[in-house]
């Protein structure tokens, strides 16, 4: 059966979006009126690469079973979909027109499956030595995430790398590293029916006798998606630099003792609130996958184009850490990069692109 999926984000989302249409579902992408208009007329373009090939695919959502279109956030009927996929940088959920079909959507009772990087609030609650700690000052408005029960919310670890070639269009991505979504189960039965129903769906998917890269994983334990942070607090956060950002592959290699060390710390924050080592990933592996990540990570790429506000999960970690007892002086010292580089956007007046 087709399900209906809405996601809140063109750019990010539409890889998500792609694969759930070649399953045969439908997806409605929530965007700029300018991109639904492009969206709506000419589809999507999602650029991967399949196992054993040398060049990547282009899939046209035009020629998949399942049916696209987009919309901005005031047009959305909500009485359609069946699941909320939140892909889109935690500052735009501050937009008035996004924040306001938030709050529909929370009315709604929607089941919500983030691929941000930032973990919503909601999902934090449900993990209980999260549950009572102060972590509002690591997000943009943290009021955002009040109306939401934190059972309708899950996460994925959004470890597939891809962004937007800057000189195409708005509806083209190109995915650089083609790995899966982790995605950590609901609270509710149904929703999880649903969930491992699009896993399974996803995962059936071929292409011209191909198996295609990019799956739907679902897991019972909560803490999967947080093995995210070791990556990003050692590769993305640090692609943020004094002077011009890095590649997230010399930000991991350029020290790798160092960025060794961090990660261990953050996977040690994460077994801390009741993670299983078999939950992360291990450093060798990160280490190796990095070795391909030859840009600037999207967070370091917004702060130089002008943006004063990014997704602060280095923040986050180091709330966590302090409420914890475990503080690094190493994460201490990425947090003070990106506040002095944020800083430095706000005085000069940045432009807020993401």
């Amino acid at each position: 059966m087709a399900r209906n999926i809405l996601i809140l984000g063109a750019s990010y989302g539409s890889l998500l979006g792609t694969k759930l249409l070649m399953a045969g579902h439908n997806v409605t992408l929530v965007c700029r009126s300018k991109t639904a208009e492009l969206i709506n007329r000419d589809g999507t373009e999602v650029r991967i690469k399949l196992r054993d090939e040398p060049a990547h695919r282009s899939i046209f959502s035009r020629d998949l079973p399942g049916k696209l279109d987009a919309a901005p956030p005031h047009q959305v009927d909500l009485s359609r979909y069946d699941m909320v996929g939140l892909a889109m940088q935690e500052p735009q959920y501050t937009n008035h027109t996004i924040r306001a079909l938030m709050v529909r959507i929370a009315g709604a009772k929607l089941p919500c499956l983030s691929i941000m990087n930032m973990p919503p609030l909601p999902y934090l609650k449900r993990i209980p030595a999260l549950a009572g700690m102060d972590l509002e000052e690591a997000y943009t408005n943290a009021q955002v995430w009040e109306r939401f029960e934190p059972g309708l919310v899950s996460l994925c670890s959004p470890d597939p790398q891809a962004f937007r070639p800057p000189e195409e269009a708005a509806n083209v991505l190109h995915v650089g590293l083609p790995t899966n979504f982790k995605a950590a189960a609901f609270a509710d039965d149904a929703h999880n029916k649903l969930l491992r129903e699009l896993e399974a769906d996803i995962d059936a998917v071929t292409l011209d006798g191909h198996d295609v890269p990019v799956k739907l994983k679902v897991f019972d334990s909560l803490f999967v998606p947080l093995a995210k942070w070791s990556m990003l607090l050692t590769g993305n956060y640090r692609c943020i630099t004094p002077e011009e950002p890095q590649s997230i592959r010399d930000a991991v290699h350029g020290d790798l003792k160092q960025s060794q060390a961090i990660y261990d710390h953050v996977d040690g924050i994460a077994r801390r609130l009741g993670a299983d080592p078999a939950d992360q990933v291990p450093f060798e592996k990160y280490a190796k996958a990095a070795e391909s990540l030859l840009k600037p990570s999207s967070a370091a790429r917004a702060v130089a184009a002008g943006a004063p506000f990014i997704e602060r999960v280095d923040l986050l970690v180091k709330l966590i850490s302090q409420q914890l007892d475990m503080p690094n002086p190493a994460i201490d010292r990425t947090v003070d990069v990106v506040d002095m580089k944020l800083s430095e956007k706000i005085v000069s007046g940045g432009s807020g692109a993401q």
